[in-house]
C-alpha cells in the first residue's frame, strides 16, 4: 500500500472516531448547508472525513483499498491525489448546487472522492474481477455502475445523511480527469467508457428532477 492511501484512511479513521464521539465536532465540521452559506466553506472539504457510522466508513475505505492502488500503479501518488481531491471537490460543490435552496440539509462522507478513484480504476481495468463477500466474483464494471446505482437510491431514499449527491460530481470528476490523461481509452476501451457514462447520465435526470 501506498503511504499516501494509509494516510488517507488513517486520517479518515481518526476523525470519523471524533465525530462520533464528540457531538460538538461532527456538527462543526458536517456538510451544512446553512453554514456554508453563512461562510464556513472548509465545510466542502471537512465533512469528507467524517462518517455516519463505521458501516459507511467501512465501505468508503474498502471500496478505496481495493481501487486506490490501480490509480496509483498507473498514475503515481500526485495524481492519485489529485483525482481523490478534486472529485472530493465537485462532489460537494455539486451536492451544494442541487441543494442550496435546503437549508436543512447536512451531509458527510468521503463518497465523492472514493467514487472519483472508483471510476478511475474501472477505467484503467475495466474486467478484474472483484469478490463480492470475498466470494463471489463480479466485474470491475459492474461494481462500479452498481455503486452509482446505490446512490441514485439512496438520493431517492433519503433516510440518512450520507452525501449521495457528492456521488455524481466525484464520479463525474475521476471520469474525466481518468479520460484527459489516457484519451486512448476512448479507443481502446470504448464498451467500458460508454457503459461508466450511463449511471452518471441517469443520475443526471435523477438529480435534475429534484430541483
Amino acid at each position: 500500500m501506498s503511504p499516501f492511501l494509509i494516510a488517507i484512511i488513517a486520517a479518515n479513521a481518526v476523525l470519523t472516531y471524533k465525530g462520533l464521539e464528540d457531538t460538538a465536532f461532527f456538527n462543526k465540521y458536517k456538510f451544512d448547508i446553512r453554514q456554508i452559506k453563512a461562510g464556513e466553506k472548509h465545510r466542502f472539504f471537512t465533512s469528507a472525513f467524517l462518517h455516519a457510522d463505521w458501516m459507511h466508513f467501512g465501505f468508503n475505505m474498502l471500496t478505496l483499498f481495493f481501487f486506490a492502488p490501480i490509480v496509483i500503479s498507473y498514475f503515481g501518488p500526485l495524481y492519485f491525489l489529485i483525482i481523490y481531491f478534486v472529485s472530493l471537490v465537485l462532489g460537494n460543490v455539486f451536492s451544494y448546487q442541487i441543494n442550496k435552496d435546503n437549508n436543512f440539509y447536512t451531509a458527510i462522507g468521503a463518497s465523492g472522492a472514493v467514487t472519483g478513484i472508483l471510476y478511475s480504476a474501472i477505467l484503467m481495468v475495466p474486467d478484474q474481477n472483484l469478490y463480492l463477500f470475498f466470494a463471489i466474483p463480479i466485474p470491475a464494471y459492474l461494481f462500479g455502475i452498481g455503486y452509482l446505482f446505490y446512490s441514485i437510491y439512496g438520493m431517492k431514499a433519503q433516510r440518512d445523511n450520507i452525501g449521495h449527491e457528492a456521488h455524481f460530481g466525484g464520479a463525474v470528476g475521476g471520469y474525466l480527469i481518468t479520460l484527459a490523461l489516457m484519451p486512448s481509452l476512448f479507443l481502446s476501451e470504448t464498451f467500458f467508457v460508454a457503459a461508466l457514462f450511463i449511471p452518471i447520465v441517469v443520475l443526471f435526470f435523477v438529480v435534475r428532477n429534484k430541483k
